[in-house]
């Protein structure tokens, strides 16, 4: 909640603190000149702009440490991208300039002014005479960190100049929601600081109408930026990618960044001295779980060493990006960025990040997949070489050559396979070779033109190790037989390539028999 701003000289408030209370002495950017210090051990206010001038004697939060520390995170994430400093120290916060400061009282002594989360007024950060804003923990949970946390960056929010954030329906005149409450759930779940972000995940500064007018967008970033005497941090990694770019160690690494503005991407440089498993997490800030109480939702680019993009990790429904691949000896450059998501765009998408990788030298240093078209029939061979012995191959294939599914899983010494596809088109194959190692290596991919094939109903994968392939023209029933005619599987299957897990029979040979539109077909299965 937020009152209104006036044009009127203001006369100095008068302000009394208690100190009985230990607070967690925390800072966000220890040293710069602009503080937003939260008040969770009590004050005595007494000023003539606050409960028609009677004194409020606001008592401690009565919140936890843990909680305590939680809400100071949350608030120090949202003003991450500004030169600010959230602080619970009040020596802080009483050697900043009267200008460039701000006390947010945090206090169950509502009575005052009941109903509400907390008030400010709006600008007020800049009057010069500490009239304080105010928020209520007993409304919000009471104490919850989530709910504390975000009542304070909007109440402060209204102090350095923004007003709320409202939904508006098709016809653009009167608000559905005086508080935007956002959209989706789960970790990208999204609504703006300004208008109702108690129940989302994702909370950041936001681009839109107020209650004002639904054509009338309120830019938070500009004036927060440009309306209290600070601006955003200075960039930490630059965006070019040549000799001058932060270059990572090229084997172990953990690096803190922060994407400050809208146009903000940081690069950064590894070497790969041979052909390595390359694992990377980008996390952003958070208060739990990889992404609870995140701002940033990443987006990580990988490139080559001329700096041609090689691809994109932007997944959906995380905030967080994980990169497992192998990669061939050389030099790579990678870019993380604020993106957006099925709910918002990028423009909030701002925060502190971490990035952790590791390398390590591949067991196998080779693996070449050719294959040739005989009628209908894909017949597949390959070579592999390799220091440790091989652990398991699996045969994969795809219908565009970027989505993957797996075909067969053949036998550790296999060099060859054969396969009939149903469909007409153009099927694209890889393998997928872990060494006893249980490190992994793709070979090439190659594309093979099918005719499609009609003579069998289904073609199975004969020489298996825990799983029968089946690709089948249509819906099948199939029976699983030992040598003895004892049934020990039955089931159905789909159009298309089907698995049947037999890891827990042992070796030996095997009867399936598989049934479709009055037809049956019957194969040899030999489990090694």
């Amino acid at each position: 909640m937020k009152k209104p701003s006036t044009l009127l000289m203001l006369a100095m408030a008068v302000l009394f603190s208690f100190k009985a209370f230990s607070i967690p002495k925390l800072s966000s950017l220890p040293g710069a000149p602009s503080v937003i210090f939260l008040d969770f051990d009590g004050h005595y206010v007494n000023t003539s702009f606050w409960n028609s001038g009677t004194p409020i004697n606001c008592a401690p939060s009565g919140m936890t440490d843990a909680q305590i520390t939680e809400a100071f995170y949350r608030v120090s994430e949202d003003y991450r991208p500004f030169v600010i400093n959230i602080t619970t120290d009040s020596t802080v916060f009483l050697a900043a300039s009267l200008t460039k400061r701000m006390r947010v009282i945090i206090t169950p002594t509502s009575s005052w002014c009941p109903g509400v989360g907390g008030v400010a007024y709006v600008g007020s950060f800049t009057w010069g005479d500490d009239t304080p804003a105010f928020v209520f923990c007993d409304q919000l949970g009471p104490n919850s960190p989530k709910m504390v946390g975000e009542a304070c960056s909007h109440e402060s929010g209204h102090t350095v100049g923004l007003s709320h954030q409202s939904r508006y329906g098709a016809d653009c005149t009167t608000p559905t929601e005086y508080y935007h409450s956002g959209g989706g759930g789960g970790e990208v779940g999204w609504s703006p600081i300004m208008g109702n972000s108690y129940y989302r995940n994702m909370t950041n500064w936001n681009n839109g109408p107020t209650p004002d007018m639904c054509t009338a967008t309120q830019d938070n970033l500009s004036i927060i930026s440009t309306q209290n005497g600070f601006t955003y941090r200075t960039d930490d990694y630059g965006a070019t990618m040549d000799a001058s770019t932060y270059t990572l160690p090229s084997a172990n690494f953990t690096v803190n960044g922060i994407i400050s503005t809208n146009s903000d991407m940081d690069a950064f440089k590894f070497v790969l001295a041979q052909n390595s498993n390359f694992h990377l997490t980008a996390i952003p800030f958070n208060v739990g779980a990889n992404y609870i109480g995140a701002n940033l939702d990443i987006k990580l680019q990988l490139f080559n060493a001329a700096g041609t993009l090689i691809t994109t990790f932007d997944p959906p429904g995380t905030m967080d990006v994980t990169v497992d691949t192998v990669l061939f000896a050389g030099t790579y450059y990678i870019k993380i960025d604020g993106t957006g998501n099925v709910n918002i765009g990028e423009y909030g998408s701002l925060g502190a990040y971490t990035i952790s990788g590791t390398s390590g030298a591949l067991p196998i240093h080779d693996v070449a997949l050719v294959g040739t078209v005989d009628k209908s029939k894909h017949n597949l061979n390959w070579n592999i070489i390799a220091d440790e012995p091989t652990k398991t191959i699996a045969l994969e294939t795809s219908s565009d050559g970027i989505f993957f599914s797996t075909l067969t899983t053949v036998a550790a010494n296999a060099t060859k396979y054969s396969y009939s596809p149903f469909q007409s088109n153009t099927v694209y194959y890889r393998l997928k070779v872990t060494s006893i190692l249980n490190q992994t290596v793709y070979s090439n991919t190659i594309a093979l033109k099918s005719a499609g094939s009609t003579d069998q109903s289904f073609f199975v994968s004969t020489l298996v190790r825990n799983d029968i392939s089946v690709n089948a023209s249509a819906k099948y029933d199939y029976r699983l037989l030992d040598l003895n005619g004892r049934v020990i599987k039955t089931g159905s299957g789909l159009t298309g390539i089907n698995k049947v897990n037999i890891s827990n029979q042992p070796d030996g040979m095997y009867i399936m028999q598989l049934y479709s539109n009055n037809q049956q077909q019957t194969e040899r299965i030999i489990k090694q």
